[in-house]
């Protein structure tokens, strides 16, 4: 992929870095007994409980005990916080490499929707590599927990144009959701849809 007049990129989270694993989060929840949850997970529920948390209208204690709640079982934060993580998997060595190098020539930057859990598992573990961290591979990082807004309102990415400087004709932006590029592309951001077939390693 060509990036003439490129000088932005800003990646998502999931899906493009962080490797998912929808069956082992299930598996996880199931494993506590919170089967109302496992299927949030299974039919890729993302209203009330996963966007209120996703949009930081709700605390991780506050998502841990509305999830006791609707299960009725008496799990602990660190089973519910440990089964919500087991979504995530890895963020593979290469991509890291990439996003170091592509950050000597490039302004690169992170906006997910991502809630406080997953996130501290990325910053913690998922990006580290050798002395780097997540820090080190973006500019800047823009989360909806903290932001209170979700992609794909296109709220989001005026703010972080706004934010950070940029102009949206020399920013491209890279999702494995269509609406979230259509969002972006309305602004006038570039966008490069994630997919098997459209890999965005083998792109840039």
């Amino acid at each position: 992929m060509m990036l003439t007049g490129i000088k932005n990129i800003v990646f998502d989270l999931g899906g493009v870095l962080v490797d998912l694993d929808g069956k082992r989060c299930i598996d996880a929840f199931d494993a506590i007994g919170c089967h109302a949850i496992s299927d949030y997970v299974r039919l890729h529920r993302t209203e009330d409980l996963f966007y209120d948390i996703e949009i930081g209208h709700t605390t991780t204690a506050e998502f841990c005990r509305e999830v006791r709640r609707i299960t009725a079982v008496p799990a602990t934060d660190a089973e519910i916080v440990g089964a919500w993580n087991a979504l995530l998997t890895t963020i593979a060595d290469e991509k890291k490499q990439r996003l170091l190098s592509l950050r000597r020539d490039y302004r690169l930057f992170l906006l997910s929707n991502t809630n406080d859990m997953h996130w501290r598992l990325c910053a913690d573990h998922l990006f580290n590599y050798g002395p780097w961290r997540a820090d080190d591979m973006f500019e800047r990082i823009y989360l909806s927990y903290r932001l209170h807004l979700a992609k794909p309102d296109p709220a989001i990415f005026s703010y972080v144009l706004a934010d950070a400087g940029l102009q949206a004709d020399e920013t491209l932006f890279i999702d494995d959701n269509a609406d979230n590029c259509r969002a972006a592309q309305s602004l006038g951001i570039h966008t490069l849809l994630q997919s098997a077939a459209n890999d965005w390693m083998q792109r840039l």
